[in-house]
């Protein structure tokens, strides 16, 4: 019985990740743009915590997701916390359809799940998530009949019904949750465990609530390689469900011996109450969100971002073309200046090699390329809603200066690459080539200026002057690579070889990026001046 009840709780954690990933997996960008843009309302975070948990069946997957999310840029930390809230809520759906034996559908599930895999259809994307789904409650059903014998057991069932130490209890939640990595298992064997009379209430409720503190060590631990803002998140989701369980304790010490007389059936009383401890915790933290936030703030020292993030664009049908104009020049102006402190902190991990320089770099190179995807949407839908020949003409110059705009990325991030080689590789630059790489750094950090500065005003002479430079500059370390790569003990000229290509690379798509604006501003003043009339 106990090697068939553990091959039943293993199926059942098995299920539980499978299912997670599989929707993770056809989710993917468009599972995280969407949280990323929904969670900027508290409340709008929580329900979709709780909707996100529902669905994955995982409050320990949803905070992972969210601390990602925070650790890349794309979610802001306050915009996080309403997620984490959310979260414990979203997990007792799990509790409610097993109190309620509403897992008899298990197999019909499976064996659709099995037969939409197998269906030459766009639906058969979702045959492995309904299978695995289905998968979970199945086990579920498994492990109450496999256990079902325990209840003629006098001696277990008299031990398991007496009232136990109420902090022992909720520390044996913790534990069990933080072992098995879910605290989906803790309360669904915490119920199965009371519809078979093997668990009483008072016993059943603070293993529960234990679960909650558990079920935060999968974001500890998958915040120890992120950063301070990610550490934020996952350390907000610990003292979120610890002040949760403090809460609790008291009603717990003074009601919990109470909870047995209500002529109510245990399981679907257990659920109610795991529902009733999420909800109201998350509503009392979500009412002191700002102080809560604030000392987590303190408890890090308010250390700023390490980069500020961009606004995401999002098309509203509604609004103005001339305003949808101006916000998007805006946006690249802002974009331009991003990629140009983005190509400075790569520059600065190539000279350096400091670690925390070179993951601020990674995280702000993941970052433009969620951009670059948000910017993808935005123009596909402008496009669709373009009034007239005019507007389009408009859209489709504005997204030409996008494009070039993350190849201008491309090129960093083909730079950056030459960095990761070198890391992996374990070479050191030599004080030569740091040198050169400075140079570089400098004139490229400066065209950049120019190319900001043309975007503001028609600069394309000075533009062109700086790109010569910097150009004349390339020429001569090519020329003096020569030297170095014909020395076989000198494994950083070959870096430093792919680093002046990129840089010419990107020098040419700044240069193509001040003639596209330079065109446009040259197109909007022509058609504004008014034409001559002669008598």
């Amino acid at each position: 019985m106990l090697m068939a009840g553990l091959t039943a709780i293993i199926l059942f954690v098995f299920g539980l990740e499978h299912f997670s990933a599989e929707i993770e997996r056809i989710s993917g960008d468009k599972f995280r743009r969407f949280i990323a843009k929904a969670t900027r309302v508290p409340i709008v975070g929580l329900v979709i915590g709780a909707l996100v948990t529902a669905i994955i069946q995982s409050s320990s997957a949803t905070s992972v997701i969210a601390v990602g999310l925070v650790n890349s840029g794309v979610l802001s930390f306050q915009n996080s916390v309403g997620i984490i809230f959310g979260a414990n809520v979203g997990t007792t759906i799990t509790a409610q359809l097993v109190a309620f034996e509403l897992t008899s559908f298990a197999p019909v599930m499976i064996i659709l799940g099995f037969v939409l895999s197998f269906v030459r259809s766009r639906v058969s994307i979702f045959g492995k998530s309904i299978f695995y789904f289905g998968f979970v409650f199945f086990s579920l059903n498994l492990i109450s009949e496999t256990l079902g014998p325990l209840k003629d057991e006098p001696a277990l069932v008299d031990y398991l019904i007496q009232p136990q130490n109420i902090l022992v209890a909720v520390l044996v939640g913790c534990v069990f949750t933080a072992l098995v990595q879910s605290s989906s298992v803790t309360t669904g064997l915490a119920i199965i465990f009371a519809q078979q009379g093997l668990l009483s209430l008072d016993n059943a409720v603070p293993l529960v609530v234990g679960a909650n503190i558990g079920t935060t060590v999968t974001a500890l631990i998958a915040m120890v390689k992120m950063d301070f803002t990610a550490k934020k998140t996952a350390l907000s989701h610990l003292l979120f469900n610890v002040g949760g369980v403090l809460i609790a304790l008291p009603f717990l010490f003074l009601f919990g011996d109470r909870l047995n007389d209500f002529d109510v059936d245990p399981a679907i009383m257990l659920a109610n109450v795991h529902l009733a401890f999420n909800l109201i915790t998350s509503l009392i933290f979500l009412a002191m969100i700002k102080p809560f936030t604030r000392m987590i703030d303190r408890i890090f020292h308010e250390r700023k971002a390490e980069f500020e993030m961009l606004p995401i664009p999002i098309y509203d049908e509604q609004m103005a073309h001339d305003t949808v104009r101006v916000d998007l020049r805006s946006n690249r102006n802002d974009l331009l200046a991003f990629l140009r402190e983005s190509y400075g902190m790569v520059a600065l991990s190539i000279e350096s090699g400091y670690r925390s320089i070179y993951e601020t770099a990674t995280k702000r190179i993941e970052y433009i390329a969620f951009l670059e995807k948000e910017y993808a949407t935005y123009f596909s839908r402008a496009f669709t809603s373009a009034a007239d020949e005019e507007e389009s003409r408009d859209l489709l110059a504005l997204n030409t200066q996008f494009d070039y705009l993350f190849q201008i990325y491309d090129s960093i991030d083909d730079i950056f690459n030459t960095k990761r080689a070198l890391t992996a590789s374990y070479v050191e630059l030599n004080r030569d080539i740091l040198l050169m790489v400075r140079e570089i750094s400098n004139q490229t950090l400066a065209m950049f200026d120019e190319v900001s500065k043309s975007l503001l005003e028609r600069r394309q002479t000075e533009v062109s002057e700086r790109a010569q430079h910097l150009r004349a500059l390339l020429d001569d370390i090519d020329r003096d690579m020569l030297k170095l790569l014909a020395q076989p003990d000198r494994a950083d000229a070959g870096a430093m070889s792919n680093l002046v290509t990129y840089s010419r690379r990107l020098q040419d798509k700044l240069t193509n990026l001040a003639v596209l604006v330079d065109a446009e501003q040259a197109s909007s003043q022509e058609q504004q001046t008014p034409p001559s009339t002669s008598n």
